[in-house]
């Protein structure tokens, strides 16, 4: 299984000091101009040579630190990268998630727990510096809002040139950063899967204009936020705790952004060439890299609209690698898709969207000639779509079994699609699954409807869709006898998981 990268919703813009201070600076009073105003709640190739990292000067000394100034306002909005249409022109997106997004774009809703039921509790096995992080993320847990609020506080504020990486709106930011942060803390004695994960941050975040001096300035403010608000654990070990773990994961984060320069540019520019109404919120957008785009069936990428710089959304390729080059998505819009609302409803041939890294395992593998099964879920049909065309043009005879999942006969808008590839291949079966109203295919709920046939332990699973039906999916197939090694989708739920 894996996790999609975690990103934050920066820009390209690159920007930042060059920091000569090593990755912290100690903790000081501020100066007399320094701005002040009330905390606010809101808001494969050669492998390069590692970068050097300035030796660690810590964020000073439990006897030294004094009471963290207020956290200012976030600065304003700086101009954007493309041309945005005025606020007339475009209805303000309500809070919320998009339907189709996948499964890590889902901003987690905050939950409180009392602390000796935290998902942070130590197994007996930890580090001590395990222990330490993990008390400090206890503790801050409940109140995860503040601190991440009062952290892009003094971010912006102790350093304005980084603003620009940012997108106006911060609410999803922040909760992309707080997942970040808890994954790579639970993940600290899990050094394999932590390199994989954050060595995914690091390639991603070259498209935001992320550059190696723009980490200490990161790192002193995320210290000053822990500091403030973990009370009770914060001491000068915890605080020495969290100076190792920062500094390793940011080193990992910079060379793999490194070695990733060798080979690929930090995004392709990419002209939509098709724009094709499924539904009236649904569209496949088709379009065209300025530069050959290399990816797997199964992979998805980030996407950026003219209409909303610096806002990266996850889309799942629609289809395999083509010989023309070009690239197909399904995007469903909902009134809180600030990105897929733009991409059905505005975009039009000759407009010009940039693309981020292909990532994502969901991949056939074509050493075996083991069964798939499939589960497609609304838009999550698309990556599906691909893997069976994937199948096609390797040639091979194996059985693919594809559960095409939908609340009605209307939303099914791409089985003329699949229908036509089962009757093209033979080893390929298609059912259409619908949880209500009347149905010339099955009725119900997709797992349940997987549960009627099968056997299924001796094939691969697939799943893609909405992130309750993933979770049902697994539970319903691992009662079935498939293997959890077998089951692949894009969760980072499934990464984070991984620590406990």
């Amino acid at each position: 299984m894996d996790a999609p990268t975690t990103t934050s919703s920066a820009g390209n813009d690159g920007g930042g000091n060059s920091g000569d201070w090593g990755w912290f600076t100690p903790s000081r009073k501020q100066p007399d101009d320094q701005p002040r105003s009330p905390e606010t709640d809101g808001a494969s190739g050669d492998r390069a040579a590692p970068r050097p990292v300035s030796p660690i000067r810590p964020a000073g000394t439990e006897a030294e630190r004094r009471p963290a100034p207020p956290a200012p306002a976030p600065a304003s909005p700086v101009p954007p990268a493309f041309p945005v249409a005025p606020a007339s022109a475009v209805p303000p997106p309500a809070s919320g998630r998009e339907e189709h997004q996948r499964p890590d774009e889902a901003p987690a809703p905050h939950r409180e727990r009392p602390a000796a039921e935290s998902v942070f509790t130590a197994p007996e096995t930890a580090s001590p510096d395990a222990i330490l992080l993990r008390r400090t993320m206890a503790e801050i847990e409940p109140v995860s809002d503040k601190v991440t609020s009062y952290f892009y506080a003094l971010l912006f504020v102790q350093h304005p040139e980084l603003r620009p990486l940012f997108p106006a709106a911060m609410d999803a930011q922040r909760d992309r950063l707080f997942k970040a942060i808890l994954t790579a803390a639970r993940l600290i004695d899990d050094p394999d899967i932590l390199s994989d994960f954050l060595s995914r941050l690091g390639r991603g975040h070259r498209k935001y204009g992320t550059q190696p001096e723009h980490y200490p300035a990161v790192g002193e403010c995320l210290l000053a936020a822990l500091a403030r608000y973990a009370t009770s654990t914060w001491s000068d070990e915890a605080e020495a705790a969290w100076v190792r773990a920062y500094t390793a994961i940011s080193q990992i984060m910079i060379d793999a952004a490194a070695e990733d320069e060798l080979r690929a540019p930090a995004w392709w520019q990419a002209e939509v060439v098709g724009h094709e109404s499924r539904t009236a919120d649904i569209a496949v957008v088709t379009v065209r890299p300025d530069q050959p785009y290399p990816f797997l069936a199964g992979q998805y990428t980030s996407v950026e609209t003219p209409w909303w710089p610096r806002v990266w959304r996850h889309y799942s390729f629609a289809s395999a690698p083509r010989a023309d080059g070009l690239l197909s998505f399904h995007v469903k819009a909902i009134p809180a898709g600030w990105v897929s609302s733009a991409l059905v409803h505005r975009a039009r041939p000759g407009d010009v969207i940039r693309l981020g890294p292909p990532a994502g395992s969901m991949t056939v593998d074509h050493s075996t000639d083991s069964g798939l099964l499939c589960l497609g879920g609304g838009t999550g049909i698309a990556p599906i779509k691909a893997l069976v065309e994937d199948v096609a043009e390797h040639g091979r005879q194996r059985a693919v079994e594809v559960f095409y999942g939908a609340r009605s006969d209307h939303d099914l808008y791409d089985i003329d699609t699949m229908l036509r590839l089962a009757q093209r291949h033979p080893w390929l079966s298609v059912r259409s699954v619908v949880s209500d109203g009347p149905t010339s295919g099955l009725s119900g709920r997709l797992p349940d409807a997987v549960r009627q046939y099968g056997p299924w332990n001796a094939y691969d699973a697939y799943l893609s869709g909405p992130p309750g039906m993933i979770r049902s999916g697994v539970d319903a197939l691992m009662g079935v006898g498939v293997p959890s090694h077998r089951i692949r989708h894009d969760s980072i739920e499934e990464l984070m998981a991984a620590a406990e």
